[in-house]
């Protein structure tokens, strides 16, 4: 009943390839049961600063995501457009709440982590370079009313809005 392609039987071929997507999913099913989630190893879980590219209109932001799934994109982040105006926004002590979006998959067209390339530094990098703040920090503070706490997190090397000038 086995049909020949060559030395390759196709009965042979076909149970070879259940067994192995078999095997796959009994190995992933006991490793969520040791208690690991399949999110653990994703470089793009909720957390990681990202640079995403959307479409139609075309637009990109940079941001932390709070969830991805097969619907869509949640972010905390600013148009990349705004980074320079949020530096400096931040840098002037200015109250800052980033914005918190959903974005439809279907407007997803590329999602890549904020790290730097060879010599040229990351965006996080840039903005604690020239704020002091650490991104995350500044991106975390969403739905915060006042946005960044000034005495919470100070940037590093300076001091607090209470203290006298020497």
């Amino acid at each position: 009943m086995c049909k020949r392609f060559g030395p390759i039987r196709l009965c042979q071929l076909q149970s070879g390839l259940y067994a192995a997507t078999i095997e796959c999913v009994k190995k992933e099913k006991d490793s969520l049961r040791a208690g690991s989630s399949a999110n653990d190893r994703s470089p793009f879980a909720p957390g990681a600063i990202v640079i995403l590219t959307l479409c139609n209109p075309r637009e990109k932001f940079w941001g932390m995501i709070l969830a991805l799934a097969a619907e869509g994109l949640s972010l905390s982040g600013i148009e990349l457009a705004s980074f320079d105006d949020l530096v400096v926004m931040v840098k002037g002590g200015e109250p800052f709440t980033p914005a918190v979006v959903f974005f439809p998959m279907h407007r997803v067209e590329r999602v890549e982590l904020d790290l730097p390339d060879g010599s040229l530094p990351s965006l996080s990098q840039r903005f604690a370079a020239k704020t002091g703040y650490d991104s995350s920090t500044v991106l975390a503070s969403a739905g915060s009313q006042q946005g960044i706490d000034q005495q919470d997190s100070q940037p590093t090397g300076s001091r607090s809005a209470d203290e006298e000038p020497a």
